[in-house]
Parts: structure tokens; sequence; C-alpha cells
């Protein structure tokens, strides 16, 4: 029997991410790289170190080597003490066959056991695919206050994009009495986070009712929210004010990563109070060469840079070959740019090669007409890909591996 805990969090880490396209066909969304140095899930693992929440489940289920192999023991986020932890938890064999999670709320249901292992009064679930800082104890401390059986972080959209999301109306008291999953006709803009605090034992009850319900999708916002509600339940909003981003789409964590770069970042990394945690291999200094120049990027330990680079981020161990050119592009671990290349508004995954004087993220070799930063499409490539030598590769194309 493990020690008893407050709070226990299970962060929702299997998902595919199918509309980061090439970007996900190796590894789940939450291992995405962000900033240069960071994965999406760095951030409520961090979150859960600040808030003082040391027991984490992690459930993984796409493609999970690369996530499993980052997490390791939990000790780059401080978790591996001697009562907590963070455990990942892949789906598991029950009786003579696996079993998929079938839905967001299935995937805790399957999981009850290990919670029960700590007999907490909260569960704390969380999404692993979003950028922001959040101290789930004040939220914690909103749920005991209301008495409440489910709390739901919430932050305000604009109206118009309140479709996109799941909306809680709520009465003077934030209490929750309708939601809405993406309405056509939105009657507010309080939009689900994906972050939710239960009172475990109610949790417990609903999601034991929705797992013999075989006509149930097993998803919360589908399933256990509506349930809930209709049952009576307390639920409450929990309105949040910070920086929360949503990187599902190239478009987002494009946008993302370049907000990073603004004379105002709307997101701060170099927060030291509450320090964004991640795990990296001890790399070397960068090298910016005599020849090189470098303008407002991100560019980090162990790259090597002898052409130029704009508005760009670089992960570790990239290399700018001389006379490259570089701008509004993001390159991964490892990647390499050849001499004379260019590379345009682009997402290069790990381990890309760009050959020498290839052009990647243009309509053709003339620059000067083809490269539009403001209404030029996203160019993606996949992990390993080799660009041939003096090859163009358009704007808006994406290279598999």
């Amino acid at each position: 029997m493990y020690r008893k805990k407050k709070a226990v969090a299970m962060l929702l880490a299997g998902g595919q991410g199918s509309r980061l396209g090439v970007l996900t066909a190796r590894r789940a969304k939450p291992a995405v790289t962000y900033g240069g140095k960071y994965r999406i899930i760095d951030f409520p693992l961090s979150n859960c170190a600040h808030s003082g929440i040391d027991t984490v489940g992690v459930l993984t289920q796409y493609r999970p080597l690369e996530l499993n192999t980052y997490i390791g023991t939990g000790q780059a986020w401080d978790l591996d003490t001697n009562t907590g932890g963070a455990y990942v938890l892949p789906p598991f064999a029950r009786g003579d066959s696996g079993e998929w999670y079938t839905g967001t709320a299935n995937a805790i249901w399957q999981n009850a056991a290990f919670i029960d292992q700590f007999d907490p009064e909260y569960v704390l679930v969380l999404s692993g695919d979003h950028i922001y800082k959040m101290n789930y104890k004040w939220m914690i401390a909103a749920h005991e206050e209301k008495e409440a059986a489910a709390t739901i972080a919430v932050i305000a959209v604009p109206i118009s994009e309140a479709s996109r999301f799941g909306i809680m109306n709520t009465d003077e008291d934030l209490r929750i009495t309708e939601f809405e999953e993406k309405p056509e006709k939105p009657k507010n803009n309080l939009a689900s986070m994906g972050v939710y605090v239960f009172t475990w034992q109610a949790l417990k009850s609903y999601l034991k009712k929705d797992a013999e319900d075989k006509a149930s999708s097993n998803d919360f916002g589908k399933n256990i929210i509506p349930a809930m509600l209709d049952a009576g339940e307390r639920l409450f909003a929990y309105e949040y004010g910070g920086y929360w981003k949503d990187v599902g789409t190239i478009e987002s964590l494009w946008e993302a990563n370049m907000e990073l770069l603004s004379s105002n970042p709307p997101f701060n990394l170099y927060d030291d109070p509450w320090r964004i945690f991640s795990r990296n291999l001890y790399d070397p200094p960068q090298y910016i060469d005599a020849g090189a120049k470098v303008t407002n990027s991100i560019v980090c330990e162990g790259c090597r840079v002898y052409g130029t680079v704009e508005n760009s981020i670089l992960s570790s161990g990239v290399v700018i070959g001389e006379d490259a050119y570089v701008k509004d592009s993001i390159l991964m671990t490892d990647t390499a740019v050849g001499k004379g290349a260019r590379v345009l508004k682009s997402i290069l995954d790990e381990e890309v090669v760009v050959g020498e004087d290839a052009v990647v993220g243009a309509d053709g070799l003339d620059l000067t007409q083809a490269y539009d930063p403001g209404g030029s499409k996203i160019t993606v490539v996949g992990k390993g890909v080799v660009i041939k030598k003096g090859s163009s590769t358009p704007a808006g194309e994406e290279v598999k591996a």
C-alpha cells in the first residue's frame, strides 16, 4: 500500500495528434518539440511539480516509445521521490488479450486500481498537449471551497472562436449549468481547457456506470460531464487568466513557437519561480562562426551556425552551413542545412538533412518573387528526411520519410 495522497494527477498523453501530420508519424503528440529544448509534455509535468503534486500517472497509447523513454523515472521534473513519482501507464492485458483505451474516461477507468493505491481525495485529469503554466493547488482549493464533485478549468476565448471548443455555461457563482461541445451558436466564451479536478469517489462511480454502457464513447466531454450534470452534481468552472495554447495543428504549433520571438512574448520561458523542466542531454555551448549572422532567434546548446538565421528556433545539435539562410522556421534536434541552402517558414523534424543549394518553403528558386512571410503556407519535413541537393520544396508541402 502506497502512502495516502490528497491528490493524484492523471495525464492523458496517448493522443495520435493526426493534425500535426508527419510530426506525429513516429511519436505521440505530447513528445513533439517546442521552444527548442522542450517537449509539450514538459508543461503539465512541470505544473505538477510546482503545485506539490508528486504522483502522476502518464497514460500512453499511440507511438509511446519516444515518450516513455523521455519521461523515464520523472527525475527531470523532480517526481522521482520515495513517496511519489511519474508512472507511465500504457494499456495492459486483461485475461487473454490486451485492451486499448477507448476514450479519455476509459483510460482513467482502466487505471482505477492504480489510483486506489494512493486513496486520494481528488484526482486531477490533465491533457498532455497544451502550453501553459498553472498552479493546480489553487484549483484544488477552489474545488474544496465549493464542495464540488468536479471543477473544470476554463479560459475566455473570443466569441468568434468559441464554436471550436467545449463551452461551459454557468450561473453567477460559476456553477456549471450546461456543457456544449463545439456549439454552432455559443451562449458564452468560457472554453474548457481540458483540466479537471474530481472528487475521486464521485468520479469513480460515474466511470463505472460509463464503462457498463456499451453505447458510450467513454469520453469526459461527451459522457462523464453530461452525466454528472444530469444527476445534479455540483460542477463548477475555474477561471484561468494566463497564457494557454492548444498546439494541435501545424499552424498553432508554428505560431506558439514564433510568439516566443516577439519583443514582448505572451509566454515567459525564463520565469525562475515557475521554471519549466525538461530532460535534455548535455550539449556543448553553441558555436556562432565569425561570418555567421543570427538575429531574433533561439539557438540551443550544441548548435553550429555558419550562415544566416533570422526569426527562427534551432534545437540542440542543429548545423547551419556557410551561406545558408534560415528564416521564420523551426528546426528540431540534429537537423543540418547545407551550404547555400534556403529554409523559409518551415518546420523541420529531427535529423533532417537539407542538401546544398536546396530550397525548402518557397515556390521555386526565385525567392524575391516566391516568398511571402505573411501569406506563405508552412512547409513541414518529417524526421530523417533528406532533401536533395539543389532541389526545391514548395511552400505548404508535407514531406514524409
